[in-house]
């Protein structure tokens, strides 16, 4: 492929998901990541995006589908019954990784009776935090995306990797039989070290993730242990996690069924 057309392919890959890492667009282009990295250098002279650790990312994003004020006006009435209900799960004082995402944001809403420690990568659940002091807050490091309210990057995974939590509650794009994708292939390496980190993993989907397969893989059904969806859930596909052993509590407006 001439390096032309392997540009366009990453520029268009961009457009889709933001930002990448050098490795997620050398799949995506079918290349070497030392090639990419060369495209990657000359597409960011043309001002067409920008290199970051270990990836690139869009200058100037064409759409806000993405961006955390945007996502969390979804579904966000399954979301709210989510954080009430994921909540119930966590015990007082204990030490909790809250991953990225707007649901998990509607669970650390509904913590600070627990009084936790918290240690996050979501700028705003650390807002959320940052002048209470019944909650201890530990942020972790890294690159920041303010539109996905997200730090990122290498420093991001080693700030979880050298961390243990009882509880890890975390979100992705999708969930089915074959395991749990998420949409940004840089957040997976962090996802990781938040599962290692931690003693049980609770993932917090709304129901129009069920059964969605999005673009990177995360990890199999044997790395969680719990999963919080809302009424919405497909009765067969409930029933199936609940057959390969995975806890799958339904959250309703008023409480847990």
């Amino acid at each position: 492929m001439q390096p032309e057309a392997r540009q366009k392919r990453i520029q268009d890959y961009l457009n889709r998901v933001e930002f990448a890492s050098l490795e997620e667009l050398a799949q995506a282009v079918e290349a070497s990541v030392s090639t990419v990295r060369r495209d990657v250098a000359a597409l960011a002279a043309t001002g067409g995006l920008r290199r970051t650790h270990g990836g690139a990312r869009l200058v100037t994003p064409h759409s806000d589908e993405f961006a955390f004020s945007a996502r969390d006006t979804r579904q966000l009435t399954e979301k709210e019954a989510i954080g009430r209900a994921c909540a119930e799960l966590i015990g007082p004082n204990q030490t909790v990784i809250i991953d990225a995402g707007t649901t998990t944001y509607h669970v650390a809403k509904y913590l600070e009776p627990k009084m936790p420690q918290i240690i996050t990568n979501s700028l705003p659940v650390a807002n959320l935090f940052a002048s209470n002091n019944r909650v201890e807050l530990v942020l972790s490091g890294g690159v920041v995306y303010p539109r996905l309210g997200v730090l990122v990057g290498p420093l991001a995974v080693e700030a979880f990797s050298k961390i243990h939590a009882d509880i890890a509650v975390m979100s992705a794009g999708g969930i089915t039989l074959e395991g749990i994708s998420n949409s940004h292939g840089l957040l997976i390496e962090i996802q990781l070290a938040m599962i290692r980190a931690a003693q049980r993993v609770i993932f917090c989907f709304d129901s129009t993730k069920l059964g969605r397969r999005s673009v990177s893989a995360l990890c199999g059904l044997e790395n969680i242990r719990t999963i919080v969806t809302d009424s919405g859930a497909p009765e067969e596909l409930v029933r199936q996690l609940r057959e390969r052993g995975l806890e799958v509590v339904i959250a309703l407006g008023d409480g847990i069924g």
